[in-house]
């Protein structure tokens, strides 16, 4: 019988992410890719991963939408192992933008509410506005009738990663996971969209793992990845 989330204590709908004693290695490794990690993201807060490549970053805040399972110790939300909780509700709890953003072939309005079943119009023009994408959209000759062929190809990078964080954006979660999500962005974008985060997410708890510091700056707490540890949070 699958757990279930209890209900959002205090204001806003951010939702307490722990990790306790975690570790990671893939099945038939020696070596472990994350070791022995113990973090407390409380709700509303922000919270930034940053490190080299390969230190485990992604492999870290993909355990929380249970991309990956833990090899040893726990990633509970609100105190209910993810392992427990019934899948569905995990998956709309847990909004995820990935580094490579992939949209599915239909128009801008199906991509968006692959994010929330039957979301209006103007829930998604709310949404896009977040994302710094209305501009684009407003720009095209049939709006969010405009036709996404498979995998976003007829949009720039840029412009997926936009949609991608308005898809998740529309979907009112508890926690928000950004896998390096605003890469493509030129720096003006980026902080605009930063910016507009916390209002646009509904005091959720927000996780985000970036290369750029500008990308960060703003975060309540960085959290310093090396070789699977953390080293450093500041």
């Amino acid at each position: 019988e699958p757990a279930h989330l209890p209900a959002v204590a205090g204001p806003g709908r951010g939702r307490r992410v722990r990790l306790d004693g975690v570790t990671f290695r893939y099945p038939g490794a020696a070596s472990r890719v994350l070791a022995d990690i113990t973090l407390d993201m409380a709700p509303g807060t922000t919270t930034a991963f940053i490190g080299s490549t390969g230190s485990g970053k992604t492999t870290l805040i993909n355990l929380i939408p249970r991309l990956l399972d833990v090899s040893e110790g726990a990633v509970t939300i609100d105190g209910v192992d993810v392992r427990e909780l019934d899948p569905v509700e995990l998956r709309s709890s847990v909004a995820t933008v990935p580094q490579k953003a992939y949209l599915f072939s239909g128009t801008i309005r199906t991509t968006l509410q692959h994010g929330k079943d039957g979301a209006t119009d103007e829930e998604l023009w709310t949404a896009l506005d977040a994302a710094q994408a209305s501009d684009f959209v407003q720009q095209l000759d049939d709006g969010l009738d405009h036709e996404v062929e498979q995998g976003g190809v007829n949009f720039s990078g840029g412009q997926r990663q936009r949609l991608a964080i308005a898809r998740a954006l529309v979907r009112e979660a508890g926690v928000y996971v950004f896998d390096d999500s605003f890469s493509a962005l030129d720096y003006a974008t980026d902080a605009r969209l930063r910016a507009g985060l916390p209002a646009a997410t509904g005091g959720a708890t927000v996780v985000v793992v970036a290369q750029r510091v500008a990308s960060i700056r703003s975060a309540d707490r960085i959290v310093v990845l090396d070789e699977g540890r953390v080293v450093g949070v500041g």
